[in-house]
Protein backbone atom coordinates (compact mmCIF):
# COMPACT_ATOMS: atom_id res chain seq x y z
CA UNK A 1 0.00 0.00 0.00
CA UNK A 2 1.04 3.84 -0.97
CA UNK A 3 2.21 5.67 2.08
CA UNK A 4 1.17 8.64 1.08
CA UNK A 5 -3.01 8.81 0.25
CA UNK A 6 -3.05 10.28 -3.08
CA UNK A 7 -6.32 11.19 -3.24
CA UNK A 8 -6.50 15.37 -3.45
CA UNK A 9 -9.76 16.13 -2.64
CA UNK A 10 -13.30 15.63 -2.06
CA UNK A 11 -16.17 17.24 -3.73
CA UNK A 12 -19.82 18.07 -3.38
CA UNK A 13 -22.14 19.91 -5.16
CA UNK A 14 -25.38 19.14 -3.64
CA UNK A 15 -26.24 21.66 -0.81
CA UNK A 16 -28.29 19.07 0.98
CA UNK A 17 -24.89 16.58 1.32
CA UNK A 18 -22.86 19.63 2.14
CA UNK A 19 -22.50 18.83 6.18
CA UNK A 20 -21.55 15.08 5.36
CA UNK A 21 -18.69 16.04 2.94
CA UNK A 22 -17.00 17.88 5.76
CA UNK A 23 -17.27 15.69 8.21
CA UNK A 24 -15.95 13.02 5.57
CA UNK A 25 -13.03 15.24 4.85
CA UNK A 26 -12.32 15.93 8.59
CA UNK A 27 -12.56 12.57 9.15
CA UNK A 28 -10.15 11.46 6.18
CA UNK A 29 -8.19 14.29 6.75
CA UNK A 30 -8.62 15.75 3.02
CA UNK A 31 -9.84 19.01 1.24
CA UNK A 32 -12.95 19.66 0.33
CA UNK A 33 -13.57 21.58 -2.68
CA UNK A 34 -15.43 22.11 -5.52
CA UNK A 35 -13.50 21.51 -8.35
CA UNK A 36 -11.98 18.25 -8.51
CA UNK A 37 -8.24 17.55 -9.19
CA UNK A 38 -6.48 14.01 -9.22
CA UNK A 39 -8.58 11.45 -7.60
CA UNK A 40 -11.36 12.85 -5.93
CA UNK A 41 -14.31 11.43 -3.44
CA UNK A 42 -17.71 13.15 -4.29
CA UNK A 43 -20.32 13.06 -2.00
CA UNK A 44 -23.96 12.78 -3.17
CA UNK A 45 -27.70 12.23 -2.17
CA UNK A 46 -27.21 8.71 -3.55
CA UNK A 47 -24.01 7.42 -1.80
CA UNK A 48 -19.96 8.19 -2.37
CA UNK A 49 -18.27 7.29 -5.47
CA UNK A 50 -14.72 7.83 -6.40
CA UNK A 51 -13.72 9.44 -9.96
CA UNK A 52 -10.51 10.64 -11.35
CA UNK A 53 -10.56 14.10 -12.97
CA UNK A 54 -8.37 13.43 -15.83
CA UNK A 55 -9.92 10.62 -16.88
CA UNK A 56 -13.62 11.37 -16.66
CA UNK A 57 -14.81 9.52 -19.37
CA UNK A 58 -14.10 6.16 -17.69
CA UNK A 59 -16.87 6.98 -15.00
CA UNK A 60 -17.16 6.63 -11.02
CA UNK A 61 -16.44 3.30 -8.72
CA UNK A 62 -19.03 2.65 -6.32
CA UNK A 63 -20.16 0.38 -4.00
CA UNK A 64 -23.63 -1.02 -4.54
CA UNK A 65 -24.69 -4.02 -2.96
CA UNK A 66 -28.68 -3.34 -3.48
CA UNK A 67 -28.95 -3.28 -7.52
CA UNK A 68 -26.67 -3.81 -10.36
CA UNK A 69 -23.86 -6.56 -10.68
CA UNK A 70 -23.96 -7.93 -6.98
CA UNK A 71 -27.88 -8.25 -7.29
CA UNK A 72 -27.39 -10.29 -10.38
CA UNK A 73 -24.93 -12.21 -8.51
CA UNK A 74 -26.56 -12.84 -5.65
CA UNK A 75 -29.72 -13.99 -7.59
CA UNK A 76 -28.04 -15.93 -10.93
CA UNK A 77 -24.62 -16.18 -9.56
CA UNK A 78 -24.53 -20.09 -8.77
CA UNK A 79 -25.35 -19.63 -5.05
CA UNK A 80 -22.51 -22.08 -3.26
CA UNK A 81 -21.38 -23.56 -6.41
CA UNK A 82 -19.22 -20.20 -7.17
CA UNK A 83 -15.52 -21.36 -6.85
CA UNK A 84 -15.15 -18.24 -4.35
CA UNK A 85 -17.62 -20.38 -1.91
CA UNK A 86 -16.13 -23.85 -2.81
CA UNK A 87 -12.79 -22.31 -1.67
CA UNK A 88 -13.62 -21.45 2.16
CA UNK A 89 -15.74 -24.78 2.54
CA UNK A 90 -19.26 -23.98 2.18
CA UNK A 91 -20.56 -27.44 1.17
CA UNK A 92 -23.88 -28.97 2.49
CA UNK A 93 -24.76 -27.07 5.98
CA UNK A 94 -21.10 -25.72 6.40
CA UNK A 95 -20.66 -22.29 6.53
CA UNK A 96 -17.52 -21.54 8.18
CA UNK A 97 -16.67 -17.71 9.68
CA UNK A 98 -14.97 -16.24 7.49
CA UNK A 99 -12.01 -13.24 7.30
CA UNK A 100 -11.32 -11.06 4.46
CA UNK A 101 -8.31 -9.74 5.25
CA UNK A 102 -8.32 -8.07 2.05
CA UNK A 103 -11.79 -6.66 1.87
CA UNK A 104 -11.48 -4.29 -0.78
CA UNK A 105 -15.04 -3.40 -2.77
CA UNK A 106 -16.59 -6.15 -0.40
CA UNK A 107 -17.80 -8.87 -3.67
CA UNK A 108 -16.53 -11.89 -2.30
CA UNK A 109 -17.49 -10.87 1.15
CA UNK A 110 -21.06 -10.16 0.25
CA UNK A 111 -21.14 -13.56 -1.72
CA UNK A 112 -20.42 -15.30 1.29
CA UNK A 113 -22.68 -13.70 3.67
CA UNK A 114 -25.52 -14.31 1.52
CA UNK A 115 -24.25 -17.67 1.50
CA UNK A 116 -25.22 -17.56 5.52
CA UNK A 117 -21.24 -17.06 6.29
CA UNK A 118 -20.55 -14.59 9.05
CA UNK A 119 -17.58 -12.47 7.43
CA UNK A 120 -15.67 -9.80 8.72
CA UNK A 121 -14.07 -7.43 6.60
CA UNK A 122 -10.41 -5.62 6.95
CA UNK A 123 -9.52 -3.11 4.52
CA UNK A 124 -6.54 -1.39 5.51
CA UNK A 125 -6.53 1.98 3.01
CA UNK A 126 -9.05 4.38 4.32
CA UNK A 127 -10.68 5.78 1.13
CA UNK A 128 -11.53 2.60 -0.20
CA UNK A 129 -12.90 1.53 3.27
CA UNK A 130 -14.97 4.48 3.45
CA UNK A 131 -16.31 3.51 -0.13
CA UNK A 132 -17.36 -0.21 1.37
CA UNK A 133 -19.10 1.74 4.50
CA UNK A 134 -21.15 3.41 2.88
CA UNK A 135 -21.76 0.85 0.60
CA UNK A 136 -23.05 -1.54 3.75
CA UNK A 137 -24.84 1.56 5.02
CA UNK A 138 -26.87 1.70 1.90
CA UNK A 139 -27.74 -2.22 1.95
CA UNK A 140 -28.79 -1.50 5.48
CA UNK A 141 -31.32 1.04 4.93
CA UNK A 142 -32.60 -1.38 1.86
CA UNK A 143 -34.06 -3.42 4.10
CA UNK A 144 -35.15 -6.69 3.22
CA UNK A 145 -32.55 -9.63 2.06
CA UNK A 146 -29.76 -7.40 1.31
CA UNK A 147 -30.12 -5.96 5.14
CA UNK A 148 -30.16 -9.30 6.46
CA UNK A 149 -26.90 -10.47 4.76
CA UNK A 150 -25.06 -6.99 5.30
CA UNK A 151 -25.93 -7.78 9.07
CA UNK A 152 -23.43 -10.95 8.69
CA UNK A 153 -20.97 -8.52 7.99
CA UNK A 154 -18.70 -6.60 10.12
CA UNK A 155 -15.82 -4.35 8.73
CA UNK A 156 -13.02 -3.26 10.45
CA UNK A 157 -10.50 -0.01 8.93
CA UNK A 158 -7.27 -1.29 10.17
CA UNK A 159 -3.89 -3.07 8.61
CA UNK A 160 -4.38 -6.82 8.65
CA UNK A 161 -1.32 -8.11 9.60
CA UNK A 162 -1.35 -6.35 12.69
CA UNK A 163 -4.77 -7.02 13.59
CA UNK A 164 -4.14 -10.24 12.97
CA UNK A 165 -0.80 -10.31 15.02
CA UNK A 166 -3.32 -8.81 18.12
CA UNK A 167 -6.67 -10.95 17.19
CA UNK A 168 -8.59 -11.35 20.29
CA UNK A 169 -11.70 -13.85 21.12
CA UNK A 170 -12.03 -17.26 18.68
CA UNK A 171 -10.24 -17.27 15.61
CA UNK A 172 -11.90 -16.91 12.33
CA UNK A 173 -12.17 -20.69 10.33
CA UNK A 174 -11.36 -19.29 7.36
CA UNK A 175 -8.92 -16.08 5.94
CA UNK A 176 -9.57 -14.96 2.42
CA UNK A 177 -6.99 -13.30 0.94
CA UNK A 178 -7.02 -11.51 -1.94
CA UNK A 179 -3.54 -9.45 -2.26
CA UNK A 180 -3.40 -6.45 -5.60
CA UNK A 181 -0.93 -8.41 -7.68
CA UNK A 182 2.05 -7.02 -9.56
CA UNK A 183 0.65 -6.24 -13.04
CA UNK A 184 2.73 -6.25 -16.07
CA UNK A 185 1.05 -5.69 -18.67
CA UNK A 186 -1.50 -3.06 -19.33
CA UNK A 187 -4.16 -5.60 -20.56
CA UNK A 188 -4.56 -6.45 -17.21
CA UNK A 189 -5.88 -3.40 -15.82
CA UNK A 190 -8.80 -3.16 -18.10
CA UNK A 191 -11.59 -2.40 -14.95
CA UNK A 192 -11.73 0.85 -14.01
CA UNK A 193 -12.02 0.21 -10.38
CA UNK A 194 -8.50 -1.39 -10.72
CA UNK A 195 -7.01 1.83 -12.62
CA UNK A 196 -8.95 3.72 -9.52
CA UNK A 197 -7.53 1.53 -7.15
CA UNK A 198 -3.90 0.95 -8.13
CA UNK A 199 -2.59 4.75 -6.95
CA UNK A 200 -4.44 3.60 -3.89
CA UNK A 201 -3.61 0.56 -2.61
CA UNK A 202 -0.44 0.11 -4.15
CA UNK A 203 0.79 -3.75 -4.94
CA UNK A 204 0.61 -5.16 -1.70
CA UNK A 205 4.41 -6.02 -1.16
CA UNK A 206 4.14 -7.17 2.10
CA UNK A 207 1.48 -10.39 0.94
CA UNK A 208 3.99 -12.71 1.81
CA UNK A 209 3.79 -11.45 5.74
CA UNK A 210 0.10 -11.50 5.57
CA UNK A 211 -0.22 -14.85 4.21
CA UNK A 212 2.00 -16.29 6.83
CA UNK A 213 0.00 -14.02 9.90
CA UNK A 214 -3.00 -16.11 8.55
CA UNK A 215 -1.71 -19.14 8.71
CA UNK A 216 -1.09 -18.40 12.48
CA UNK A 217 -4.92 -17.65 13.00
CA UNK A 218 -6.58 -19.42 10.98
CA UNK A 219 -8.53 -22.50 13.02
CA UNK A 220 -9.69 -24.36 10.04
CA UNK A 221 -8.17 -22.81 6.25
CA UNK A 222 -6.63 -20.04 4.22
CA UNK A 223 -7.39 -19.27 0.76
CA UNK A 224 -5.74 -16.83 -1.33
CA UNK A 225 -6.80 -15.76 -4.72
CA UNK A 226 -4.49 -15.62 -7.88
CA UNK A 227 -4.52 -14.61 -11.14
CA UNK A 228 -5.14 -18.07 -12.81
CA UNK A 229 -1.29 -17.99 -14.61
CA UNK A 230 0.47 -16.56 -11.40
CA UNK A 231 2.91 -17.77 -9.17
CA UNK A 232 2.26 -19.25 -5.63
CA UNK A 233 1.95 -16.60 -3.22
CA UNK A 234 6.02 -16.51 -1.43
CA UNK A 235 6.49 -19.59 -3.24
CA UNK A 236 4.64 -21.06 -0.30
CA UNK A 237 2.52 -24.58 -2.42
CA UNK A 238 -1.30 -24.83 -1.35
CA UNK A 239 -2.32 -28.06 -0.09
CA UNK A 240 -5.25 -27.95 -3.35
CA UNK A 241 -5.65 -25.22 -5.94
CA UNK A 242 -9.31 -24.17 -7.83
CA UNK A 243 -8.95 -22.61 -11.01
CA UNK A 244 -11.40 -20.84 -13.16
CA UNK A 245 -10.84 -19.06 -16.25
CA UNK A 246 -9.30 -16.10 -15.11
CA UNK A 247 -8.53 -16.73 -11.26
CA UNK A 248 -7.11 -19.21 -9.12
CA UNK A 249 -7.72 -20.20 -5.36
CA UNK A 250 -4.61 -21.54 -3.60
CA UNK A 251 -6.22 -23.21 0.02
CA UNK A 252 -3.75 -24.09 2.51
CA UNK A 253 -5.52 -26.38 4.79
CA UNK A 254 -4.90 -26.88 8.61
CA UNK A 255 -7.87 -29.22 9.69
CA UNK A 256 -11.63 -30.51 8.10
CA UNK A 257 -14.44 -28.13 8.13
CA UNK A 258 -17.16 -30.16 9.96
CA UNK A 259 -20.89 -29.44 9.54
CA UNK A 260 -21.09 -27.80 13.60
Amino acid sequence: MADDMPVAVITCTQPACQAQAEKLAQALGLPLQQLPTGLYLQVAADGLSLHDADNPQQGGVRVDFVTGSQAHRRQFGGGAGQMVARAVGCRGGVRPHVLDATAGLGRDAFVLASLGCEVTLIERQPVIATLLADGLDRARMAGGEVAEIVARMTLICGDAIDLIDDWQGEPPQVIHLDPMFPQRDKSALVKKEMRLFKPLAGSDEDAPQLLAAALQLASHRVVVKRPRKAPELAGRPPSSALSGQSSRYDIYGIRALNKP
